[in-house]
């Protein structure tokens, strides 16, 4: 009696919040904090079934009429009130999304929104001693963690090392100061610009290590941020042989490797969609939305795996870590994956 489109495509038109398999998220509250980032509430719809600190979910938003999908983790406790969860967006200069929800987001606002994924989570039992490290962007999953943490009264000790250029860029500022005095929380904001003013100043280091967590050789660490700033942590942790209690999330990629000219020649088929394309050495997604297709994505960093699509035949080579692949009938990952000369795809 739907068909073609889904029952929820007109339950939608009585009510929003309505859904049979759709799950969807109303915003419920809207907080701009400083001219770059924008706090929001939301409240999901029946089938969500709730996150674990850390874990990232996909969020559908309406831009000039076209929806786009993005990854972004909650940076609220697991526990917080009603099944609610926030989500801190740092706007980017590239960012279609970020930029509309900075500039738009309106409480009443519906966005799609995916379940919650991801394996970079805190464990179940508790560590009882645990650093969280992170920088930029990076502070939404730890910051998670640490609310969670919060709302179970942990009984061990809690870190929290946080990296911004300047004092004046820390998201949550007034929150994370207030948690270090009433729950006993350290709390160490670093400050990577020359004329910083943080707690310690300069790119992380054994010693700011030390000043926060002392006691790290016997806890388990949780790290996101930049990948330089990553690398530097795992060599410090490496060196002190740390490195087994050292868990990590990523929110941009490393650099990804330049294909060789023996590697740029042939044609890209989309078969599913019966498109062909010469191959110009870009990963699969560019070359599929510039050959007018719109496969779906999350996170264009091969962290959250939503843009998997099957290679038929052919080779690809994957753009991190350089390595190449030509089994055939096998799921890759478009954004991360470069043709290496002929290629089926079934997009």
């Amino acid at each position: 009696m739907t068909t073609p489109h889904g029952i929820d495509r007109y339950t939608e038109l009585v009510a929003p919040t309505v859904t049979v398999n759709d799950l969807r998220a109303i915003v419920t509250s809207v907080r701009r904090e400083g001219d770059h980032s924008v706090a929001l509430e939301l409240r999901p719809t029946r089938q969500w079934r709730g996150f674990r600190a850390g874990q990232f979910v996909r969020v559908g938003v309406v831009v000039d009429g076209v929806r786009h999908t993005r990854c972004f983790s909650p940076c609220s406790s697991e526990h917080k009130a009603g099944g609610r969860l926030e989500l801190t967006v740092k706007a980017h200069p590239s960012g279609l999304v970020s930029r509309e929800l900075l500039a738009r987001a309106r409480p009443g606002l519906m966005v799609d929104l995916g379940q919650a994924a991801g394996e970079f989570r805190l464990p179940r039992p508790r560590p009882r001693d645990i650093v969280l490290i992170s920088a930029g962007s990076g502070i939404t999953p730890v910051l998670a963690m640490l609310r969670t943490l919060v709302d179970e009264r942990h009984e061990g000790r809690v870190a929290f090392l946080h990296y911004v250029r300047r004092p004046d860029e820390l998201v949550h500022a007034q929150e994370l100061r207030r948690l270090a005095a009433a729950r006993g929380v350290t709390v160490i904001v670093g400050c990577t610009a020359a004329d910083g003013a943080g707690d310690v100043d300069g790119h992380f280091s054994a010693a700011h290590l030390a000043q926060a967590a002392p006691w790290a050789r016997g806890a388990q660490t949780y790290l996101c941020g930049p990948a330089r700033m990553m690398a530097a942590v795992r060599e410090v942790y490496d060196g002190m042989g740390l490195g087994d209690g050292l868990h990590t999330e990523a929110f941009d990629s490393a650099p990804a490797a330049v294909p060789s000219d023996d590697e740029v020649h042939g044609t890209v088929t989309f078969s599913a969609s019966c498109v062909d394309a010469a191959n110009t050495g870009d990963v699969l997604l560019e070359q599929a939305e510039a050959a007018g297709l719109s496969p779906e994505y999350g996170c264009r960093m091969g962290i959250c795996f939503s843009c998997t699509a099957v290679r038929r035949s052919g080779s690809t080579r994957n753009a991190l870590t350089g390595e190449a692949d030509a089994e055939p009938d096998q799921p890759i990952q478009l954004c991360i994956n470069r043709p290496v000369g002929d290629v089926d795809i079934v997009i």
